[in-house]
């Protein structure tokens, strides 16, 4: 018996003070050098030293208790993160403290490949080890990269962000789709063995093609944003703001991005877009608009509720894509031992 859903995120501060400690979290055991810290943090404290991603999950929880109630389900709905409040090991022991003992978990990542799959799998086990005894059961549903819903909330946006482009251009602009980069060995690794591996890349140039698709788009870029490893490192290219300047060098006049892989307005998405690339793309003197991300959008909720009534038995299940998925349906396969290892980590001087 199910009784109980937990949201489990990344997390982001919500305070200057809050800043330095999360990042600290977000890179203990990589040997990251302060200086880089402080160097990122600049990004949060450029908007006060707050992530919206807390905000704008509580945001997703109230409607997924709406669509909950409407479909006549009784779970309580808990929120918990991987590297900032309210942590994951307090939630799962808050939990336990109410009774719960078997729940469903909803990660805010729609893919596989390791930080976007197992990574999930892996605070969960944590949470659990860390109550202890009585610890509830927890499932995490299945990857939702290609889900109607999802596809539907993004095609609108972009419909939406082509209308922010001035009237005399919008016939020449170019659609561009962007996921958070990973190392290439890291998306080598995804997916399990006897997949190929790629699976991450492969499932964002997915639900690019379902998204182009559905708004008419023919031809679009699928590009990447976020990399954060040290440059001897090779990471998945080429990057959004390079990539500007190689449509100026083709004569593109107006981009609309969209930023497919991020399921609410993270940090990376503020700043990467709307500060970096916006900025390039003025310089540039290239007409720019950001497709809306899904979190916020009714569908979003109504598709979490779907995922649980998927896994519960009581609905199809709904996927458009081509590319595999993996997770916990009632008849979906699984990921298989030994899928989506950990990026090896280079030996720094």
């Amino acid at each position: 018996m199910t009784d109980g859903l937990l949201l489990l995120s990344f997390g982001g501060p919500e305070g200057p003070e809050d800043v330095i400690p999360f990042l600290e979290n977000v890179t203990r055991g990589r040997g990251i050098p302060r200086a880089r810290l402080d160097e990122v943090a600049q990004h949060y404290l450029h908007f006060g030293g707050v992530s919206p991603i807390n905000a704008l999950n509580r945001q997703i929880i109230a409607a997924v208790e709406a669509e909950l109630d409407a479909a006549g389900l009784d779970l309580p709905v808990y929120f918990g993160n991987r590297n900032w409040h309210p942590m994951v090991e307090d939630t799962v022991a808050t939990m336990t403290a109410d009774g719960v003992r078997s729940a469903l978990v909803f990660p805010t990542s729609a893919w596989g490949g390791y930080s976007g799959c197992r990574q999930y799998d892996e605070d969960i086990t944590r949470a659990r080890a860390a109550v202890g005894a009585g610890a509830p059961e927890l499932v995490k549903l299945r990857q939702y990269f290609d889900h109607p819903l999802l596809i539907e909330s993004f095609a609108d946006a972009i419909t939406a962000a082509v209308q922010q482009i001035p009237a005399d251009r919008r016939a020449g602009v170019r659609l561009v789709f962007t996921a958070h980069s990973i190392p290439v060995s890291a998306d080598i690794a995804a997916g399990p063995p006897a997949d190929g591996g790629r699976l991450y890349s492969r499932q964002v140039a997915e639900a690019a093609r379902l998204c182009a698709a559905a708004t008419g788009f023919t031809d679009y870029d699928v590009v990447w944003q976020s990399r954060s490893g040290p440059p001897q490192v090779p990471w998945l290219e080429p990057d959004i703001v390079d990539h500007l300047d190689v449509l100026h060098g083709k004569g593109i006049d107006a981009v609309v991005v969209c930023p497919v892989g991020f399921v609410s307005d993270h940090l990376e998405v503020i700043w990467d877009l709307d500060n970096e690339a916006s900025a390039r793309a003025a310089e540039l003197g290239m007409a720019f608009a950001r497709a809306a991300t899904p979190g916020t959008d009714p569908r979003f909720a109504r598709m979490i509720v779907e995922l649980i009534q998927e896994r519960l038995g009581g609905g199809a299940v709904r996927e458009l894509g081509e590319v595999p998925g993996y997770g916990c349906t009632v008849d979906g396969a699984l990921c298989a031992p030994g899928c989506c290892a950990p990026p090896s980590r280079p030996a720094r001087p």
